[in-house]
């Protein structure tokens, strides 16, 4: 039990996770009826895994998350009740109705076997379609309504460094589902600059993350990586300048002396 709670060394291990939010514009008659007739939109803010389940119309969430994840903490505006709102199981996602966009506090707590902190992330709630060329940036409710739901997603990967032995265990016994290669669904009209016809064609669309991206977004992190030791280098290099400065400095005032 000993060797379960001492750290493999050397060895990282990911998961890839997706964060953001869908939202819908409501009807006239939801509106009307609802305890808060100004809010216009319902929308869904979660954490999932990046794959997409075969034929869903859900973003992500093809594996259960919770064997790694405790708790998502999502923080949203102050003008909601209890803004600070605590899933602790999955799915990790959260439901509301509003009218305004704003910045979403997300705080993922892992499970105890991690030995982890948690991480924050912030997302933008988005509400209002992506515009496209020529279009108004809000269009009127019952334009927007045509447009179908509106996604704003991000890629991410949760890496975990030195794991203890029990929870590399633990997530090799869920090895997360492969992203698809190339995408098995239309893309958004709201992410391709549609025109009408295309509009009307793709009713909408569902977001899908791909092997590809994740291989777009590895290759950012790993320029990002060599940017900050280039960044390192050339400021040590600084350091060492200032300090030989100094050291010379030094030696004339203790000439003088």
């Amino acid at each position: 039990m000993a060797n379960e709670r001492v750290r493999v060394r050397g060895l990282s291990i990911h998961r890839p996770i997706i964060y953001g939010n869908s939202a819908v514009v409501l009807s006239q008659k939801e509106r009307e009826s609802s305890s808060n007739p100004d809010h216009t939109h319902r929308w869904t803010v979660a954490v999932r895994s990046a794959s997409s389940a075969p034929d869903s119309g859900i973003v992500g969430g093809a594996d259960d998350i919770s064997y790694f994840i405790k708790r998502v903490t999502f923080k949203l505006h102050d003008t909601y009740p209890n803004p600070s709102r605590n899933v602790d199981k999955a799915p990790f996602e959260l439901t509301e109705t509003g009218w305004g966009e704003f910045e979403i506090g997300i705080r993922i707590t892992f499970v105890q076997e991690s030995g982890e902190k948690a991480i924050s992330l912030y997302h933008h709630l988005k509400l209002h379609p992506w515009a496209a060329q020529g279009e108004p940036e809000i269009p009127p409710l019952e334009q927007a309504i045509k447009y179908g739901p509106v996604h704003s997603w991000q890629y991410d990967e949760i890496v975990f460094n030195d794991p203890f032995q029990n929870f590399l265990n633990l997530l090799t016994q869920h090895p997360p589902t492969p992203l698809p290669k190339t995408k098995r669904r239309p893309v958004p009209f709201h992410l391709a600059n549609a025109t009408p016809a295309a509009l009307e064609a793709s009713k909408g669309g569902i977001p899908e993350f791909t092997a590809a991206m994740e291989k777009e977004e590895t290759d950012k992190l790993e320029e990002a990586r060599k940017q900050v030791i280039a960044e390192q280098e050339r400021w040590r290099e600084k350091l060492i300048e200032k300090e030989k400065e100094l050291e010379r400095l030094q030696k004339e005032v203790d000439a003088m002396g």
